[in-house]
């Protein structure tokens, strides 16, 4: 499913140009408000090149936690007056959840040519971007590597994990609900994590900084965020647990009540164009596309375990499951 399709440099520029078809370039335009959990930087990137690729759109972006922009969300909804027409967010819990609601729109003809069914909804309401794992980060100058989670919670790391809150990260709500549903994690690594001093916040920024300035010895992080700052020279690793990694897509989905339907159309198509998924490994990501190679840095993923999840038990778990992480770390 992940072999790599190799292109040659005439091929690859005929298919970033084909990425972006002329009808859907001159049928896109007018006012398209995204909101995205995208880092801003990224973010902006993602946006430039959207616009590049269909001019006659106007882009309004606002950007938060998953969390976050789902509260806005409801917020909005509540009031009968959604802004955003397209999301692009960590993970699919919280667009199952508005899928489930009737929130979310159907994009039958999404082009999903080249991305296994693994990476979208199958009624075609949300669909993966990339491939982002979730993993344990460690400082060179401070820590060892360990492989397991359970590592992470020996009494000598006391106070020196960073955590991301699956409160305000969509990812590391996912990795919750991940980890709880897998036998050698479970709950039993929050609770373990509770009792060592462990408070988890934020995103996985702060955890990344937190690590790479070695305030933290150990993170729970994504891979694509250690890998660019490891790039950058932060004496900052990674391990793959040995148990297994969870992974979020970062999907894209239309809103129900989407304000401009022929724009979202084209960002859901330029998300998983050729041009799109260049952009997604030039941004430092694993493409959600098998036939556009990943970054250097990245592990090959048959030499990984990715830990799958039960997205529709997930949705129907969420308050029980945040509930009891709440009263585990007493917020």
């Amino acid at each position: 499913m992940f072999n790599k399709i190799k292109l040659t440099s005439s091929a690859l520029t005929l298919a970033v140009a084909l990425s972006a078809p002329a009808y859907a370039a001159d049928a896109a335009s007018g006012k398209l408000v995204v909101y995205t959990s995208q880092a801003p930087e990224i973010a902006q990137q993602t946006i430039d090149a959207f616009k590049a690729a269909y001019p006659n759109v106007q882009v309004e972006w606002t950007r938060n936690g998953t969390t976050q922009l789902m509260n806005v969300l409801q917020t909005e909804m509540m009031a009968g007056d959604v802004k955003a027409d397209v999301l692009l967010v960590a993970d699919s819990i919280n667009l199952g959840a508005l899928k489930k609601d009737g929130k979310l729109m159907a994009y039958a003809d999404a082009p999903v040519g080249n991305i296994s069914p693994n990476f979208y909804d199958k009624d075609k309401t949300w669909f993966g971007t990339k491939i982002i794992a979730t993993v344990i980060a460690y400082n060179t100058k401070n820590a060892k590597p360990v492989d397991s989670w359970m590592a992470l919670t020996d009494p000598q790391n006391k106070g020196q994990v960073a955590v991301p809150s699956p409160l305000y990260s969509g990812a590391a709500l996912y990795h919750l609900h991940t980890a709880i549903n897998t036998p050698d994690i479970g709950w039993a690594f929050y609770q373990k994590l509770a009792a060592n001093g462990i408070t988890p916040e934020g995103g996985n920024g702060p955890a990344l900084k937190a690590v790479a300035s070695g305030m933290a010895k150990y993170g729970v992080i994504t891979d694509a965020d250690i890998i660019r700052a490891k790039k950058q020279g932060s004496p900052i690793d990674l391990v793959y647990p040995k148990e297994g990694a969870s992974f979020v897509t970062e999907p894209v989905a239309i809103l129900s009540g989407a304000h401009n339907v022929p724009a979202a159309k084209a960002f859901v198509d330029f998300m998983l164009s050729p041009q799109g998924q260049q952009l997604v490994a030039k941004q430092g990501n694993r493409p959600i596309d098998a036939g556009v190679a990943a970054p250097e840095g990245f592990a090959p993923m048959d030499s990984i375990k990715l830990l799958t999840l039960d997205s529709d038990k997930a949705v129907a778990d969420d308050k029980e499951v945040r509930a009891k992480f709440t009263e585990i770390f007493g917020g």
